[in-house]
């Protein structure tokens, strides 16, 4: 399969953004080529397109299933599964963020949670490590509250949210209590 040179900056650009994101570059490049893709491909395809291993692509493949973002799919008179990834960029970001949030957030906010109740009975912990460490589970809770109050909403919805931007915070105006946020 040939990509267009558009279509290759933006293929090797996700491969780049992933790693950042802690997300393995073949994981990302090959997200971002069945993203782009108006069929479905198999696995050879994938790995002759971005020139990496077939056993590399079959990991990837599987991680991609896994997060939610890729399925398989088949084609008549082809024995061989064929892949597709979410199309609805909105679809993509919510999965994304619950997979996050499941792999990353809740356990963090377990930890936070564990360490407050342990605070209570710690002798050796000052009460200003005590203080940051309320702080910082007050702020996922609040963090946690608002991903599950936001994550039903319609794209429509979080589209027109996002759109009103700086309007909603000069709606609610200044913070008074000075917090640097």
């Amino acid at each position: 399969m040939n990509l267009s040179s558009t279509t290759q900056k933006f293929v090797l650009h996700w491969g780049e953004m992933g790693t950042r994101w802690g997300v393995n570059r073949t994981v990302a490049q090959i997200h971002a080529l069945l993203y782009c893709s108006n069929q479905p491909l198999h696995a050879e395809d994938i790995a002759d397109t971005l020139n990496v291993a077939r056993s590399n692509v079959s990991n990837s493949l599987k991680e991609l299933q896994a997060w939610g973002l890729v399925r398989v799919t088949h084609a008549v008179a082809d024995r061989r599964d064929h892949f597709v990834a979410h199309q609805d960029i909105w679809d993509i970001f919510r999965v994304v963020m619950d997979e996050r949030k499941k792999r990353e957030l809740d356990p963090t906010l377990t930890l936070l949670r564990e360490c407050a109740a342990g605070a209570q009975d710690d002798p050796d912990l000052d009460s200003a490590t005590h203080a940051k460490m309320a702080s910082m589970l007050e702020f996922m809770e609040l963090l946690m509250r608002a991903y599950d109050d936001f994550k039903h909403l319609p794209p429509a919805t979080l589209k027109r949210l996002l759109k009103m931007g700086g309007t909603v915070a000069q709606f609610l105006g200044p913070d008074t209590k000075g917090s640097k946020l």
